[in-house]
């Protein structure tokens, strides 16, 4: 898959309505995709849809909440239904909620962190990817180049957050990055597990990017931010599979 064959392609980004999640899907519709936004709110989906569909892209919307069950469902109808397949599937719905952003300063709290923020910042980051990743594998098997890119955070890193030195050390947000490091690891037992097949399991660094979560302090804006998930997207057959990626780069696991 490169990026001169995304016709034909059909792709669903989770939390596609704002954000790197929207910057995502418009990058991929620019090369030909057929997107599919999903959206908790499902009139700002539509809305999202209308608005790339004015600018001549095949675009669409689906009503996903990633912590329902049932939505994730509906979705897989929905895609089975209107495509019979899926090429591209990209978990990039996520949320922090140690604190309000990254931007912050950050105090390590550890020890203290509330029992409730570990267990919703896993449903959300964690958990929902999974299942959802599981119920549309079938159709991503449909797919001749299926790509899986879970939307992860250097923060996720053990070996940066274990490093003094490191950039993000000082970058303790215990229940986001323990969601990020535990993604990486399930991005890592599937591309293993789907090693004989077309299909690449990536995770993603998108960097520090001006969201509500990155904060106003970040470095990047939200079209660069999603530059790593459409490069996973549309990786050749011989693109890596398994890797913690940022841009072109590995990132250390």
């Amino acid at each position: 898959m490169t990026a001169t064959t995304l016709k034909g392609k059909v792709a669903l980004v989770t939390g596609g309505t704002r954000g790197i999640g929207l910057e995502t899907v418009r990058g991929l519709a620019e090369l030909g995709a057929t997107v599919i936004i999903g959206a908790r709110d499902a009139s700002a989906g539509a809305e999202a849809a209308a608005s790339l569909k004015d600018k001549g892209y095949d675009a669409h919307s689906v009503k996903i909440d990633v912590n329902v069950a049932e939505d994730h469902e509906a979705v897989y109808r929905y895609i089975q239904q209107q495509f019979n397949k899926l090429d591209i599937l990209i978990n990039n719905a996520g949320i922090l909620l140690d604190q309000d952003d990254i931007s912050r300063e950050v105090v390590n709290r550890s020890s203290t962190i509330p029992s409730d923020i570990l267990r919703n910042t896993f449903d959300t980051n964690f958990f929902a990817p999974i299942a959802l990743t599981q119920t549309l594998l079938p159709l991503i098997r449909q797919s001749d180049a299926g790509r899986i890119v879970n939307v992860s955070s250097i923060l996720g890193s053990l070996a940066l957050q274990a490093n003094p030195a490191s950039p993000v050390y000082g970058i303790k947000t215990f229940a986001y990055n323990a969601s990020k490091t535990a993604i990486n690891a399930f991005t890592v037992h599937l591309a293993a597990e789907l090693r004989d097949t077309p299909i690449k399991v990536n995770s993603v660094h998108p960097g520090w990017v001006r969201t509500r979560l990155g904060g106003h302090a970040a470095d990047m804006n939200e079209a660069e931010g999603a530059k790593t998930s459409i490069y996973a997207a549309t990786l050749p057959e011989d693109g890596p599979t398994g890797a913690f990626l940022y841009g072109e780069n590995t990132l250390p696991w």
